[in-house]
C-alpha cells in the first residue's frame, strides 16, 4: 500500500512508520521536518505545515492516510478536504478524552462525548482537548464518509514516551527501597504499549476498516497492585511498597496523574477513564505483549537514553511523605 502519515517521527507516529516500513508498504511522511528529521531514510519525506501549507500534498494519491497529530478542527479539516478525492481511507488518532461523564466503568464507543461550550469561540487546546478532538473526528467523517477509522486511545506508553507517566514507575521500582504506592490497591488502571497500538492500527488500515474504536489495555482487569508487583518481578527489584490512601495524599498536596502517574483519587469520580470497554477492538484483533516485556523495554530505553520524564514524584518529597505516613 501507499501510505501517507501526517507526522510520523514522534512516539506513536514513529512506531506506525516503522511498522508500515517493516511490512513493505510505500511510506510518505508529511511534517515540518523539525522532529527527528534523519529518521527513516527509506521513506519519502514531504515538508510543509498542515496549518496552511499543504502544497506538497497537492496532486498526489495514496491508498491511505494516518493522521497522528491533529487536534484543532480547522486544521484537520484542511488536510481531510484536500485528501478526500485522492486518498482511499483516512485514519484519525483521537483520544479517550473525548468522553463525558467518566464516573462508571465500561465506557464504550457509544458513550456521550464532551461538547464545546457555544460561548467559546477560540478555545485553547489544553483546556478543551477532548472537545476539540471530537470535533476533529467529525471533520474527518464528513470528508471521508464510510472511509474513516477513528482510534480513541487511552494512556499510550512505551519507549520514546518522554512524559515519564509510565517510565516513572519502572525507574522508581528498579531503584528499590520503600516506594510510595498511591490509593487503593484494587483500583483498576489501563494503558497500551505504543508498539501494540501501532501494529494493530496498521492491520486495520491494511483491511480498510472504518468506524470508531477505543484502544487501551490490557484485555483483562489490571489493578495498581498487580501492576506494581509486575514491575518488581520484571525488574528483579527488592522494592517495598508503602500504600498511602487518597485522603493522606490529597492533604499532603500530592498531585495526581502527573506527579503520581496512574493515580486518580476516588473523589474525582472518573473510574471509567481507566476502565473503558475495548470489546470492539478485541473483536478486531487488538492484542497485547506481556506487561513484563513493556516494563523491561521501557526501563532499558530510559537507562540507555538517560531520560528523565516530566512526570513523577520528586525523591525528596517522597521521603518526606514516607516519614509523615509512619508518624501519623
Amino acid at each position: 500500500m501507499k501510505i501517507l502519515i501526517l507526522g510520523g517521527t514522534r512516539f506513536l507516529g514513529r512506531f506506525l512508520t516503522q511498522a508500515a516500513l517493516n511490512q513493505g508498504h510505500e511510506v510518505t511522511l508529511f511534517n515540518r521536518g523539525k522532529e527527528n528529521p534523519a529518521l527513516f531514510p527509506e521513506a519519502e519525506k514531504l515538508v510543509g505545515d498542515r496549518d496552511g501549507d499543504l502544497a506538497a500534498l497537492e496532486g498526489r494519491t495514496w491508498d491511505a492516510v494516518i493522521d497522528t497529530c491533529g487536534y484543532m478542527p480547522q486544521v484537520v479539516q484542511q488536510s481531510a478536504a484536500l485528501l478526500a478525492e485522492s486518498v482511499g481511507h483516512y485514519t484519525f488518532i483521537s483520544s479517550a478524552s473525548v468522553y463525558d461523564d467518566l464516573q462508571d466503568p465500561g465506557i464504550d464507543e457509544e458513550h456521550a462525548v464532551r461538547k464545546l461550550p457555544q460561548d467559546v469561540a477560540d478555545p485553547p487546546g489544553n483546556e478543551y482537548y477532548g472537545e476539540l478532538k471530537f470535533l476533529c473526528e467529525r471533520e474527518v467523517e464528513q470528508q471521508f464518509p464510510d472511509r474513516a477509522l477513528i482510534i480513541r486511545p487511552g494512556l499510550i506508553v512505551g519507549p520514546y514516551d518522554f512524559t515519564g507517566r509510565f517510565s516513572y514507575w519502572a525507574n522508581r521500582v528498579a531503584q528499590g527501597g520503600e516506594v510510595l504506592a498511591p490509593g487503593r490497591k484494587d483500583r483498576q488502571i489501563q494503558f497500551i504499549d505504543v508498539r501494540d497500538l501501532a501494529e494493530w492500527i496498521l492491520r486495520m488500515v491494511e483491511q480498510q476498516v472504518s468506524g470508531v474504536f477505543n484502544a487501551t489495555g490490557p484485555s483483562h482487569s489490571l489493578t495498581m497492585e498487580a501492576f506494581l508487583e509486575t514491575c518488581r518481578n520484571a525488574l528483579s527489584s527488592s522494592a517495598q511498597f508503602v500504600w498511602m490512601d487518597d485522603e493522606f495524599l490529597m492533604a499532603s498536596d500530592v498531585g495526581y496523574w502527573m506527579e503520581l502517574p496512574l493515580w486518580i483519587p476516588d473523589s474525582e469520580n472518573v473510574d471509567g477513564f481507566m476502565a473503558m470497554s475495548i470489546d470492539k477492538a478485541l473483536a478486531q484483533g487488538l492484542s497485547f505483549r506481556p506487561l513484563a516485556e513493556t516494563i523491561q523495554d521501557i526501563h532499558e530505553w530510559q537507562q540507555q537514553e538517560g531520560v528523565v520524564g516530566t512526570a513523577g514524584l520528586d525523591s525528596a518529597k517522597e521521603l518526606r511523605l514516607l516519614a509523615s505516613w509512619k508518624e501519623r
